[in-house]
């Protein structure tokens, strides 16, 4: 696993703000930080979000945690204040995630950016997205071939189905802090390399769709409790990564841009596609038009806008 430690950290040299979330208390900076190895510095990305507090913390969190406290304004019953807490070894402030080397992609999708709803029929996938998809080298992945191949998060891996064309692993989202049931994030990567997005999934896949549900659903209840319910399990179009994936999430979990609609489709609904389909023939998911938001960073953005003017002639 490649560690950055507090001493690496303290030599990025920040160059600007690429996006400041008030939702998720999180602030996205763009800078460079030291190749390993080496006296160079590469672009890298770094994300600091506040960590959240949980039910543990309630007993403590007056008499032991809080250290002062200043007024901002009160009236009648109701009173506002700011408030600082004591330093903890136990309880982190906030939760850094690092992109490095960050290439050109990696900082327009993590910049602040306006977006714009697309229709995409089947004959825009195949004329602009796929080719799009395709020209994507496979390094752009190889992180994703090492989790499935072992090479890293081994230790975080909650379950794995090896099979080539069915299989899959689940294990915790990087956007998850590892503590915070409320907030908790899974994902599930199939082996299936051939499955790129959600146009690529037939009849052929319920089989390993429906094992993502009932084994995230399983392991959810045996690690946290959670019952029948607790989750909600969706799939991005277009995804971050073209590799087929599964979000996983708690259900009372909010507030996520990629929850949105226009963006994220539930694993239950597209289950429920697959099936409506024939035996034979191109699949639901290949015949019907999408519709959804790209920024104005995606690499699909401006060929997709303007196919849109052709649609509404």
């Amino acid at each position: 696993m490649v560690g950055y430690e507090f001493a690496v950290l303290k030599e990025f040299h920040f160059e600007r703000v690429l996006n400041e979330d008030p939702i998720t208390h999180a602030l996205t900076l763009l800078g460079t930080l030291p190749v390993r190895g080496s006296s160079e510095h590469a672009q890298a990305i770094i994300r600091v979000e506040k960590t959240a507090f949980t039910a543990d913390h309630a007993e403590q969190l007056f008499p032991a945690m809080l250290k002062d406290t200043k007024l901002i304004e009160g009236t009648d019953i109701y009173t506002w204040l700011f408030g600082w807490l004591n330093v903890s070894t136990d309880r982190p402030d906030v939760k850094i995630n690092i992109v490095h080397p960050a290439t050109e992609v990696h900082v327009r999708k993590y910049s602040t950016q306006e977006v714009a709803m697309v229709h995409e029929t089947p004959t825009l996938f195949e004329s602009i997205v796929k080719p799009y998809i395709s020209a994507f080298p496979l390094s752009r992945t190889r992180w994703v071939d090492n989790i499935l191949n072992g090479v890293s998060e081994a230790d975080k891996i909650l379950f794995r189905d090896p099979a080539p064309e069915t299989g899959f692993v689940i294990l915790p989202d990087m956007k998850w802090d590892l503590t915070t049931i409320s907030s908790l994030y899974l994902v599930a990567i199939a082996f299936n390399r051939d499955i790129r997005s959600l146009r690529d999934l037939n009849k052929a896949h319920l089989g390993m769709l429906k094992s993502i549900r009932r084994e995230a659903t399983r392991v959810a209840n045996q690690r946290w409790g959670l019952e029948q319910g607790s989750l909600r399990m969706f799939i991005h179009y277009q995804p971050s990564y073209y590799h087929f994936h599964v979000h996983i999430v708690n259900a009372n979990y909010h507030g996520l841009q990629g929850m949105s609609a226009g963006q994220a489709h539930l694993l239950d609904d597209i289950i429920s596609l697959i099936e409506c389909d024939p035996e034979e023939g191109p699949s639901i998911l290949q015949r019907m038009t999408l519709t959804y938001t790209l920024g104005e960073q995606h690499g699909l953005y401006e060929p997709m806008k303007a196919a849109q003017r052709e649609l509404s002639c």
